[in-house]
């Protein structure tokens, strides 16, 4: 493996995590950083209720406002947690060439009860300048405790 290939998978890295860590704090800007223009932000193999597609940045951050204003108000709470935290596990990258790329990554996110939901994400990344950012991220839920607090939360925010 050559210096690039490494910088190339540890930018990728860096993507992934700030994705995380902008969600989980509702950091907007810092959570479109990681899309290209043309993103898409979609579930696969989910319930229908669960079932999301946002093509675009404009989608997204709308997508994203939608849940950041929903937490700040009493009248329709996107979720019932008091925090939420994401915790990434294997993650697989494979560089297709110089300005694409390809990842799978575990997760699993934990709320007042513990875990909450765990699933994967399956992602297309795109090198523009000198980042790597995502150009299609497909969310896939594995499992979902009976008690989740995010049982009406993609519903929520439509």
């Amino acid at each position: 493996m050559t210096i690039d290939k490494l910088l190339a998978r540890e930018s990728i890295r860096a993507t992934i995590a700030n994705y995380t860590i902008a969600g989980d704090r509702m950091r907007i800007d810092d959570f479109l950083s990681v899309f290209t223009e043309d993103a898409i932000l979609e579930s696969e193999f989910v319930p229908a209720q669960d079932a999301f597609r946002y093509e675009g940045l404009e989608q997204i951050k709308q997508w994203i406002t939608r849940w950041r204003d929903g937490l700040q108000t009493n009248e329709t709470p996107i979720h019932k947690a008091t925090f939420i935290r994401h915790h990434l596990a294997t993650s697989q990258i494979e560089l297709i060439d110089r300005y694409s790329a390809e990842g799978r990554t575990y997760w699993t996110a934990y709320t007042d009860i513990g875990p909450d939901h765990a699933g994967y994400y399956v992602d297309q990344f795109r090198k523009t300048n000198d980042a790597w950012l995502i150009a299609h991220r497909r969310v896939r839920l594995d499992w979902r405790a009976h008690n989740s607090l995010f049982l009406d939360a993609v519903t929520e925010t439509r």
